[in-house]
Formats: structure tokens, sequence, C-alpha cells
């Protein structure tokens, strides 16, 4: 089975458990191949959102906090809602103990949404990440509304710098973010440059909300 069909598989079956229907969208140009918004679900009104560090199952520990921070940084400047960062060293990160695949029952979604004082969470995982011989890295990542459970936004992808498609969208990244003086080394950036290259990853992950 392609690891499309698998995503499509996993979301559908996801969105089934939480109660939604499935509405998935392949946008032209757009980094994702494939995401999940939940049609009953209007992100804008949801209110405040936590952002759990992602769990990490690549060779690298740090790169789960970088990327997180990254999203969360990504995500203030769209203003969509209220947020809040919960890292690994928080102790609500230790003592929530979000299982990978999200809250499994209502207890876990009112002790999560009590304690960190929010309506809904994203979470996920750093699938791999690899910095050499070019950056590459996969996420995996959910928004659950924590007052009923439904999964809001689903998200997996895989970048690769080495990829021609991925280095296309970094030029149109840097030229959207009025950088074209480093357009025309975006290759190099985002092969090269890790910070530049997280920035550019969750740009792209920001734009399928």
């Amino acid at each position: 089975m392609s690891n499309l069909r698998k995503i499509l598989l996993l979301i559908f079956i996801t969105s089934l458990i939480g109660g939604c229907s499935v509405d998935f969208y392949r946008p032209n140009g757009s980094a994702a191949q494939c995401y999940y918004r939940n049609p009953a679900k209007n992100i804008t009104n949801i209110g405040r959102v936590a952002i759990i560090e992602f769990q990490n199952y690549s060779s690298y520990p740090q790169i789960s906090a970088d990327v997180t921070e990254a999203l969360f940084q990504q995500l203030q400047k769209k203003q969509v809602f209220g947020l809040l960062s919960v890292r690994s060293s928080d102790p609500d990160w230790k003592n929530l103990q979000i299982p990978p695949d999200g809250p499994q029952n209502l207890q876990q979604l009112a002790s999560i949404r009590k304690t960190l004082n929010c309506n809904a969470i994203i979470f996920g995982s750093v699938t791999e990440y690899q910095p050499h011989p070019h950056l590459s890295i996969g996420l995996r990542l959910k928004m659950v509304d924590l007052t009923d459970g439904q999964l809001v936004w689903g998200f997996e992808q895989l970048w690769d710098s080495a990829d021609k498609n991925v280095q296309d969208r970094a030029k149109k990244y840097f030229n959207t973010q009025k950088k074209a003086d480093l357009s025309r080394f975006s290759p190099q950036l985002v092969s090269t440059s890790s910070i530049e290259f997280l920035k550019f990853v969750t740009y792209e992950v920001t734009q399928c909300f």
C-alpha cells in the first residue's frame, strides 16, 4: 500500500472515531498532497489552542522542540486563534501523557482542557529527520477539539530538500516572505540551513489551516 493511501486510511478511520465527516483537500500548488479538515468545525471560532511538543521518532532529540517552536511562531503570524506552547520540559507535558494518537476518552479530554485552559490541542510526531546528506523531515500532526473529541485537522507530509518540487516551493516561499534576495539561493538554503528549512516547512503546514 502506498504512503498516500496509508495516510488516507489513517485519517478516514480517525475521523470515523471522532464522529466527523471526511473532507479532503488537494489544493493546487499546495505542500500537502492531501490533508484533512473537518467541514463542521470553524477553526477561527475554537478559541485558545495548545501546541504540545511533538513526539520524536528520529535519532535527533532536539528536532521535536525545534519544529514545535517553529510551528508556534508561524501560527502566531497567522493569528487564527490564541496559542499556548507546552514543551517537554513543562510539568504539564509529562503529567498529561497524551498518547501519540491523541486523547482516548472524555475524561482525558476534560483533564487536558482544565489543566491547559484551552479548547483544542495540536499534537503529533516527527516521523523522521535527517540533516545529512541533505535535510529531510516527516511530520504527522493533528488538531483535536477538547470539547467533543472530534478531529478538526490532520496533516502528514515528508519534505526532502533534494526534491526539485520542494526546491521550487522554497523559492516561492522566499519570494512570498519578501526575501527575494535569498530566493535564488533557496535550493542551497533548504539543503544546508536547518533554521531556514524548518521555517519553510512550518510555513507550508500553516497554509493548510
